[in-house]
């Protein structure tokens, strides 16, 4: 059976409904989260309501799901379980789980987004140019290195939080001493897109790449995309690849300029708007149940149509409390 682990769930509800359509009855998909109304978990063949990622029993909580469930592979949805699944690869392989997820080195350099900056520029990849320290930052200004506006963000950030664009230097200063979080500074860049792309198990290499410009973007993600195709942002993605040590599906920021793309950062999971590549045929799940069937995916990358678009909306479930897993208060 192709069963499938997806850990924290949360909002996801759509990646389930497009998951157990893939998969059919070939297999679950079975959800896990820490909140009994977490709504993803209902799109799911099976749930369970986990402790939250800091218990110190959450490992062994989850390895006994893969065990009762029959799991052949497991992934998360959160950016902080990342290292957590990392760390523990060995314990999940060694029951026949495939762990969709990134060595322990990789997912530190994508967790910290100014080692992941130091390591890109030390290899020669193109990445906007970033600073940690203030001091830094305006030795380089006054140097006329960089100008205003920029953009800051928490260095090891989720989402959108805590990211702005800054216009002046009295701006950065304030954010500075309102310590509000540990922030790095990038040089402000427009032209951004981000593409997903599928890494497969076996062989290392990305097998699939789904590109799409943002329309619009609401926090924590695009919520309006649409689809484009360009061999330089394939070949770009396959140049720097062998750096990391990826499995499963990646989502990647990145910027375009003077007939160069930059990459700003890699989320070692689904996308928000991976549902974006779904909905235009690029079937990630299809490759999770190859590899799950020791089977090497092939490279198709750039294999859909351009200009299809992507319109996230709102919805709801309804449900009863005496349906809910667990008391919603705990």
């Amino acid at each position: 059976m192709n069963n499938i682990l997806c850990c924290n769930a949360g909002r996801r509800g759509r990646l389930m409904i497009d998951m157990r359509k893939t998969i059919g009855d070939s297999g679950n998909v079975v959800a896990t989260d820490n909140w009994s109304v977490a709504p993803a978990i209902f799109f799911a063949n099976k749930q369970y309501v986990v402790p939250k990622i800091t218990h110190p029993n959450y490992i062994q909580e989850v390895l006994g799901i893969c065990k009762k469930e029959d799991i052949k592979a497991i992934f998360t949805l959160i950016d902080p379980e990342i290292d957590l699944l990392a760390s523990n690869k060995k314990k999940f392989e060694e029951i026949g789980v495939l762990p969709l997820c990134p060595s322990k080195q990789t997912a530190d350099l994508c967790f910290d987004k100014y080692s992941m900056y130091l390591y890109l520029k030390n290899h020669g990849v193109n990445t906007p140019l970033t600073f940690h320290e203030l001091d830094d930052f305006k030795a380089a200004y006054f140097k006329g290195e960089i100008q205003f506006p920029v953009f800051i963000k928490p260095r090891t950030g989720s989402g959108s939080v805590g990211a702005h664009k800054v216009n002046t230097m009295q701006d950065l200063e304030n954010y500075y001493a309102e310590n509000a979080f540990d922030y790095i500074i990038q040089e402000f860049m427009q032209g951004d897109c981000d593409a997903d792309a599928y890494i497969d198990y076996y062989s290392k290499e990305v097998v699939s790449i789904f590109s799409k410009k943002k329309i619009e973007t609401r926090i924590g993600g695009a919520s309006k995309t649409i689809s484009f195709k360009d061999q330089r942002l394939f070949d770009f993605v396959q140049s720097f690849m062998h750096l990391f040590d990826f499995a499963g599906a990646i989502d990647m920021d990145f910027f375009f300029r003077d007939g160069e793309y930059y990459l700003s950062e890699i989320n070692p999971r689904f996308g928000g708007a991976y549902l974006h590549a779904y909905g235009a045929g690029v079937d990630f799940f299809k490759l999770i149940i190859n590899n799950i069937n020791g089977v090497t995916n092939e490279v198709r990358i750039g294999d859909y149509d351009e200009g299809v678009l992507m319109l996230m909306y709102d919805d709801v479930v309804i449900t009863k409390e005496v349906d809910l897993l667990r008391d919603y208060h705990d």
